[in-house]
């Protein structure tokens, strides 16, 4: 067994680029990440009792570390080495091949010994990882689905464990790869320093949970993995920059235009910064999407927020020769509509990748913009936006839209301590005024009306939070808190789509009871096997699974529920099923019992078809319940990584006469959106 190297780490970690055209085809889909083939009998043998002996080790650190929160908060460092190598062995995703002269044996031999050295480190109440400087990889507990989840950071030589100085902190989005999953990630973040560490600066790698351009919970990812930063390094919050090459591109034009005023500056190259032209010019694809799909690229597509690089400082790069700058190109063109110019380097000559020059030259323009830092107001903010799951820009937020999906901008200027907004598409706002007033904003004026005329922030009577809402036409200051609005309504968090309920704590229930008819049980059943198969393949974790008489109040109080079956099979479905958008009719055809759904006025036979949605939980209206689904996207979308987006919008009548395939459970019959107090629209989705 050939000892492993820098040059054998490096090469597992090589990303990726997608087929191009030979991708485009829904009926002929290869599985991402590809199965390896079975290993060597006395190779397997050999790593699973090299598992068992780290899984000793855990279990023996956390005996020792009970009780003792923080060793006990340093138990992900030692458990993503485990999930590494057992998913890896379990799923077969660890390859071995002589034709290419492959071999990740090495790697996970590497693995299970850091971890467990790690382990025994941790049980003696000595983890000396927490003070390594150079690459250091590091772990987490998600919020999402309670799996633990890896990443990877450069310590400065500059940084004093004993000091004060907050230090700059870049993020870096790693580019797409098809076969390398939590193995190939860490034994390649404990020796490969990445294409950019300046000088003094934090340098964090987000897994992204695999590779699916930091979308849904590969976008939590990198807020859990900054958090998870900060509090085990000083971070200088002002002084965050956005940065990734290729996929990781892609990932940083979204975070850019996204999260405009959470970073210093931002630096996307190569990638794709939207879906239609992207996969039309470089994967060849003509697409045709649904009316509903094509609304909800308007979640990711980076150039419909351009406008929103007027607040974020920005220097694009693209190889002259690159088909990826298209990405580039097409966000010069949506951000000059939008009056915003920003830099776009060519590296002369260059295809997918970095030239010297061009390097120096980026680094030159990003480090002078961190070195004059953040603003902590800015004087001037304009943003779009068309759902509330973006919503932040500044000093305000918008948590309410006229409609979903349709564009909603606000334009705003601080001057003299006023805050003087014009907005457009928007019916609420929101200015954290106990946290502006210390910073010398008197008053707030939204659309020509005055809101708000600061109190001391040292009076009891100072409010913390300023939320204005519009209503027949005119602002109105109402509950000074938004989540004390009564009715339920769309708004951040709670605005769907579907795959909305994935990017935050969710628990999959699984119905007990007996299903309307067999067909659609057994249509259930596939369904929630192939979403739970499938989080774990794409997104990288263990969805949790309950039974549905064994979900708890803990349960509806902190998790969307994704609840499956119908109100017979599934208890849960049934106790809030009156208050639900649809529901199951029984009645009489001779002496035969039919059951039929509604929808709207609609009705579709209980035989053939099965309702997929997402609503506020009757039970809690601060959560969501799912009825049927995993996230929507399927194997056809992991093939390019353009095509990731939401294919399902609030709700959808699938008919299951129709077997689910690379693209759709079924045939989709009905889909469509609520509204804005989450009620079904007139005409809407038929």
């Amino acid at each position: 067994m050939r000892r492993i190297t820098l040059a054998v780490l490096l090469a597992v970690a090589a990303p990726l680029l997608a087929d191009g055209p030979g991708d485009n085809n829904p009926d002929n889909v290869k599985p991402i990440p590809p199965k390896a083939a079975p290993l060597a009998d006395d190779v397997k043998k050999d790593l699973t009792a090299r598992l068992k002996e780290l899984q000793l080790a855990i279990s023996d650190a956390e005996t020792a570390v009970k009780g003792k929160k923080e060793l006990a908060d340093l138990l992900p460092d030692v458990l993503i080495y485990e999930q590494a190598v057992r998913y890896a062995l379990e799923h077969d995703e660890l390859y071995v091949n002589e034709k290419t002269k492959r071999n990740d044996v090495p790697a996970a031999i590497d693995v299970l010994k850091k971890g467990t050295a790690r382990a025994v480190e941790l049980a003696a109440g000595k983890p000396s990882w927490t003070t390594a400087k150079g690459t250091v990889v590091r772990g987490y507990k998600s919020k999402i689905d309670g799996s633990v989840q890896p990443y990877g950071l450069v310590v400065p030589d500059e940084y004093d464990f004993a000091g004060k100085t907050a230090h700059r902190l870049d993020f870096w989005w790693h580019g797409r790869f098809e076969d390398r999953v939590e193995l190939h990630f860490i034994a390649d973040r404990q020796k490969n320093k990445g294409e950019f560490t300046p000088a003094g600066a934090l340098v964090v790698h987000p897994f992204g949970r695999f590779s699916n351009a930091n979308k849904f919970a590969g976008e939590v990812d990198s807020f859990e993995v900054l958090d998870h930063v900060r509090k085990h390094y000083r971070v200088d919050t002002d002084r965050l920059v956005a940065r990734g090459f290729s996929m990781g591109g892609a990932a940083c034009w979204q975070y850019a235009t996204h999260f405009p005023t959470l970073w210093v500056a931002a630096a996307p190259g190569a990638g794709f910064a939207e879906t239609k032209e992207f996969l039309n010019f470089f994967q060849n694809e003509k697409v045709k999407p649904e009316w509903w799909e094509e609304k909800l690229w308007r979640m990711y597509d980076a150039t419909e927020y351009a406008q929103n690089l007027h607040n974020l400082p920005t220097v694009a790069y693209s190889g002259e020769n690159d088909k990826q700058k298209q990405a580039a190109d097409i966000m010069v063109k949506y951000a000059k509509a939008a009056g915003v110019e920003f830099p776009h380097i060519i590296g002369k000559g260059a295809g997918h990748n970095y030239t010297a020059d061009a390097k120096k030259e980026l680094n030159e323009k990003i480090d002078a913009v961190v070195a004059k830092g953040k603003p902590a107001l800015p004087a001037e903010i304009k943003f779009t936006t068309y759902t509330t799951r973006y919503n932040r820009c500044g000093w305000v937020a918008v948590v309410g839209l006229e409609k979903h999906w349709e564009k909603g901008t606000v334009a705003g200027t601080l001057k003299d301590g006023t805050i003087d907004v014009k907005t457009s598409g928007v019916t609420g706002l929101a200015f954290p005024v106990r946290e502006l007033a210390p910073l010398g904003v008197k008053k707030v004026v939204v659309d020509g009306t005055e809101l708000w005329q600061g109190n001391p922030p040292n009076e009891a009577s100072a409010i913390n939070i300023l939320s204005p809402r519009k209503v027949n036409g005119k602002w109105e200051v109402g509950a000074k808190d938004p989540n004390a609005v009564k009715e339920v309504v769309k708004g951040p968090g709670l605005q769907g789509p579907i795959d909305d309920a994935f990017m935050d704590s969710f628990v999959m229930v699984r119905p007990t009871g007996k299903p309307l008819t067999e067909k659609t049980g057994k249509w259930v059943d596939g369904e929630m096997a192939h979403a739970v198969k499938h989080w774990r393949q794409q997104f990288r974790g263990d969805a949790p699974v309950k039974d549905d008489k064994d979900i708890t109040d803990d349960d509806i109080k902190n998790s969307n529920l994704i609840l499956w079956g119908d109100a017979m099979s599934n208890a849960v479905i049934g106790k809030m099923a009156a208050k639900l958008p649809m529901t199951w009719v029984t009645r009489m055809d001779g002496d035969k019992v039919v059951t039929s759904l509604t929808f709207g006025g609609s009705s579709y036979d209980c035989d053939n078809h099965m309702p997929v949605l997402i609503f506020p939980n009757p039970l809690n209206p601060q959560k969501y319940v799912v009825l049927n689904s995993g996230f929507t996207y399927r194997e056809y979308a992991y093939l390019n990584n353009a095509r990731q987006v939401p294919v399902l919008p609030d709700y959808a009548v699938i008919d299951i006469t129709t077997p689910p395939n690379s693209r759709y459970p079924g045939k989709v019959v009905r889909a469509g959106f609520f509204d804005e107090q989450w009620k079904l629209q007139k005409g809407d989705g038929k």
